[in-house]
């Protein structure tokens, strides 16, 4: 019997499930503020050069000289000729004098201040502003690798126990940081936490949920990471100073610390871990919780027969991705969809945010368009993960393509086809969480999405460059945003159906189905024709109805294609159940 099977006896998604999503979901909310609290704490305000023996005020200065329309914006790094404090004079022509020697003057209507205004990131420093946010990428991109590893062979437990106490810790020194390099590092190390928490919570939650219920543990986590996106503009309105907003986000993280005392382990991995006992106790607890106690025939099969203790174990690593024929082409496949998808999505939201709207309304506005992007993923994928993401990449590919067709003056329309494509997006990057935790199978499940994490974020880190291409064409941000979806959805034609399918345990599983399902067939033929042999020997004899039934009783048993055969034994009226 297999963890799916057992599942399917204990309840899929009962009351254990509901409470551990629970436990998953809420971490999520402060995981969508450190994702996107950059937007405020590096937001760029308007600023003036101001001359070395300029006194002026914020509040006396016209910053509509380089934000406004018609406005100048070389005033804002560089004094001009006839330079006064209102401003008024910059409007001559005439060449500049060069750098600011005596600073910047900036704008405090929208922000009371900011990183770039307490380091001075703009003009010939504006390129550490972006330092700033890539080194938080990196840092997921970090996190993904290595924390996939220490979950496969740790357990997702302790990494997300982990990672939920180093991200109050990074996340409030971040708030308290001297000086720009400082703060830089410890937003490297939140970006690690942040990585760390998203992969393992998503896995232990669909690790733990029945087939027919799993694709909750990608939505579901959605849902919460999209009200963060939500909140997140909420408390940035009422907070403008950065390093305030910073310290709200994280301090309340700490409060995670009773995670210790409530968050179960995987089952499925301490299965595929041999601990045997530590994991029926789990079992046994949710079947209790479930209201489906389990009968004592069953605590006695104990999953795992005896004979396997002296087999060798099999240690997984990353190799194990690309080793194998089947393997390699559903990696690989994988690793793209990561990519594409991830890459598209910040890739749109940057092109479509400059709607000259309020920057908390525009926040405000993208999580809202998550809402149906994540909802109508919901009634999809039950009928086909495969088809739904093939479908969701394929409209918003098209959308993006469509786009650069309109002409500029028809601004409405790009950007309605803007938002669908970021729609279909949006829709398909919840479906690969799901899909590639069905794709893998459980000894290189957590090392197959982090390296999926690791190409999404090395997308993330080149949507912001995608940008530079309109030197060269203005319409090839788009054509690109366009062209990676569309070949995302050709390429997962190459992936197989797992909806309300049993996740795989082994990579033989995905490598040799039907070699283990001729083994079968020839094992239960074999047996049916023995049974069927102690029939005919005169009416004494006792009457065999066989039922056949293949159970993969653990990894173990089912490398070596292990098979049982339940026979029923049927005289004088007693039943007896006969398993090999």
């Amino acid at each position: 019997m297999n963890f799916d099977e057992i599942l399917c006896l204990i309840g899929g998604f009962g009351k254990y499930q509901k409470i551990l999503y629970i436990w998953i979901c809420l971490p999520q909310i402060f995981l969508a503020f450190h994702m996107l609290v950059s937007v405020f704490t590096g937001a760029v305000p308007p600023h003036l050069c101001r001359s070395s023996a300029g006194n002026s005020t914020s509040s006396s200065l016209n910053f509509s000289l380089v934000s406004g329309p018609g406005g100048q914006p070389e005033l804002a790094c560089s004094v001009p000729r006839n330079h006064s404090v209102d401003g008024a004079a910059a409007l001559s022509t005439g060449p500049s004098t060069g750098s600011c020697s005596g600073g910047w003057d900036y704008s405090t209507e929208t922000f009371s201040s900011t990183i770039v205004t307490e380091w001075d990131l703009v003009c010939d420093r504006a390129v550490l502003n972006n330092i700033a946010s890539s080194m938080y990428m990196f840092g997921l991109l970090v996190g993904a690798v290595g924390y996939g590893s220490f979950a496969d062979k740790y357990g997702r437990r302790m990494v997300i126990l982990v990672n939920l106490a180093v991200q109050p810790v990074s996340g409030v020194g971040a708030a308290f940081a001297p000086n720009f390099y400082v703060y830089i590092a410890l937003r490297f190390i939140v970006g690690t936490s942040v990585s760390g928490v998203i992969m393992n919570a998503f896995v232990l939650g669909t690790e733990w949920t029945g087939p027919k219920q799993r694709m909750l543990a990608g939505i579901i986590t959605d849902y919460f990471f999209g009200f963060g996106y939500i909140i997140l503009a909420g408390v940035a309105y009422l907070i403008r100073d950065w390093r305030m907003l910073q310290l709200a986000i994280s301090a309340p993280s700490v409060l995670f610390i009773f995670y210790i005392w409530v968050l179960p382990e995987s089952s499925r991995w301490l299965m595929a871990k041999d601990r045997k006992e530590e994991a029926w106790e789990l079992i046994q607890k949710a079947a209790q919780m479930n209201g489906k106690p389990l009968t004592k025939d069953l605590e006695m099969c104990q999953v795992y027969a005896a004979e396997e203790k002296g087999e060798e174990k099999k240690n997984h690593s990353f190799a194990d991705l690309v080793r194998t024929p089947k393997m390699r082409k559903q990696s690989l496949v994988i690793f793209y969809l990561w990519f594409a998808n991830v890459l598209v999505y910040y890739g749109l939201s940057l092109n479509i945010s400059d709607l000259g709207m309020n920057i908390y309304l525009t926040q405000m506005i993208f999580g809202l368009i998550e809402m149906p992007a994540r909802t109508i993923t919901l009634f999809t994928l039950n009928r086909s993960r495969k088809y739904s993401q093939l479908s969701f990449l394929a409209v918003g590919g098209t959308a993006c393509l469509l786009t650069t067709f309109i002409p500029t003056e028809l601004s409405v329309i790009k950007t309605v086809l803007a938002m669908i494509g970021k729609f279909g997006i949006t829709a398909s990057l919840s479906i690969i969480y799901v899909y590639s935790a069905e794709v893998f199978p459980t000894v290189i499940r957590q090392n197959g999405i982090g390296i999926g994490c690791m190409c999404a974020r090395i997308g993330g880190v080149l949507a912001p460059l995608m940008y530079l291409l309109r030197s060269c064409c203005p319409q090839a941000p788009m054509i690109l945003c366009g062209v990676c979806p569309l070949l995302g959805s050709a390429l997962t034609l190459l992936l197989p159906e797992t909806a309300n399918k049993p996740l795989p345990d082994t990579i033989e599983e995905i490598e040799a189905p039907n070699l283990r399902a001729n083994a079968i067939s020839e094992r239960l033929g074999a047996a049916a024709a023995a049974a069927a042999g102690h029939q005919g020997h005169g009416t004494d004899s006792p009457t065999w109805t066989i039922e056949l039934r293949a159970v993969s009783t653990s990894t173990r048993l089912m490398e070596q294609q292990h098979v049982r055969l339940v026979v029923l034994h049927r005289t004088a009226g007693t039943d007896c159940l006969l398993v090999w």
